[in-house]
C-alpha cells in the first residue's frame, strides 16, 4: 500500500525539505519503518527505546489519533494519509 506521510516542519530536513512523502506499508508501524528506511533519522525522533511511539509525538491516520485505534498495528489502505504531529506545550 502506498501511504502519504505528512512531515512536520522540524523534521523536513530529513526529507530534503519535502512536507509530504510516499512510502509503502500495510500498518502504521510498517509505514513509519519504511519512512526511516527511505529517510534515515526518523526512528530516533518517533520511536522510544521500547519501539513504541514517543509520548510527545502524535500520529494521525485520516484525522484519527492512532493511539485510539490499534497503535502501530493500525491497518492502512492505499492512498491514505498519515500525519506526524509533534505535541505542542505552552504556558
Amino acid at each position: 500500500m502506498s501511504v502519504n506521510v505528512r512531515v512536520p516542519t522540524q523534521l523536513r530536513p530529513l526529507t530534503g525539505g519535502a512536507g509530504e512523502v510516499t512510502v509503502e506499508g500495510s500498518t502504521v508501524g510498517e509505514v513509519l519503518k519504511a519512512l526511516e528506511s527511505a529517510h534515515p533519522g526518523f526512528a530516533d525522533r518517533i520511536f522510544d527505546a521500547d519501539g513504541g511511539l514517543r509520548r510527545f509525538v502524535n500520529v494521525f491516520l485520516a484525522d484519527e489519533d492512532v493511539r485510539f485505534l490499534d497503535g502501530l498495528g493500525t491497518p492502512v489502505v492505499d492512498g491514505q494519509t498519515l500525519s506526524i504531529v509533534p505535541a505542542v506545550a505552552g504556558g
